[in-house]
């Protein structure tokens, strides 16, 4: 499942949030608009298997990274991360893994919103990107599933060796501190936060090779902007 580079390299997860992949409503009642009513349907971004992207959760993805990045990805792109994340739902509902909870979400929500310059400044660029409020939490609620459950499969297969870290104090942090003039701590002081850094480097590799194996042996069919609805 972008984050944010910290001063150790800590990448929290905040971008590349997931969406629900959209299933038809079996509602008789929807099933035919009354005469003169105008119905919009979404349209279909991409098969995958059985199941369907829609064009909503592409905009609504490709909005939230807008929200979080200040830049654009490509359709193609965002409709890659959406399939993954489609892999990684499907993996992680099998095993009936825990859906985090409201405190969880309102801690996500608030992180989010200290990005920016006041809670107005946020609500602003919530509607310069087109997104609702609801929405935000409910990305946030399937980005946060979805990573914990990608750190729960992939976090025991990680280990980390006092070399690891020796590398990473002297190879990275401290030039990078030096560059900013900030004073360099002992390692003693760091160890601990440089080691989660290479754990979470290991599970983003370690996810990415499960991921890149898994969409290998998939049927994923992008369709044309406005190809089906």
């Amino acid at each position: 499942m972008k984050r944010a580079l910290l001063i150790f390299g800590l990448l929290a997860a905040l971008a590349a949030q997931p969406a629900k992949t959209a299933r038809a409503q079996n509602d008789p009642k929807s099933a035919s608009p009354p005469l003169g009513i105008t119905q919009t349907v979404d349209g279909i971004a991409a098969r995958i298997e059985g199941d369907i992207i829609t064009d909503s959760e592409v905009r609504e993805l490709a909005a939230l990274q807008q929200l979080i990045d200040g830049k654009p990805k490509t359709r193609d792109e965002i409709i890659r991360e959406l399939a993954d994340q489609w892999v990684v739902r499907q993996e992680a509902a099998a095993t009936r893994y825990q859906e985090p909870s409201q405190a969880d979400i309102d801690r996500s929500y608030q992180q989010l919103v200290k990005n920016f310059a006041s809670p107005g400044d946020f609500q602003a660029h919530l509607a310069a990107v087109g997104l609702s409020d609801a929405a935000v939490r409910r990305l946030l609620r399937d980005q946060l599933y979805l990573s914990r459950f990608l750190d729960y499969r992939f976090r025991p297969t990680v280990q980390v060796s006092d070399q690891q870290v020796q590398d990473y104090y002297n190879d990275e942090l401290v030039p990078e501190l030096k560059k900013q003039s900030d004073r360099i701590p002992p390692l003693d002081d760091v160890e601990d936060k440089i080691r989660e850094v290479l754990i979470q480097r290991a599970i983003d590799d370690r996810a990415a090779k499960w991921l890149d194996d898994t969409r290998s042996r998939l049927n994923i069919q992008i369709l044309p902007p406005g190809g089906a609805s």
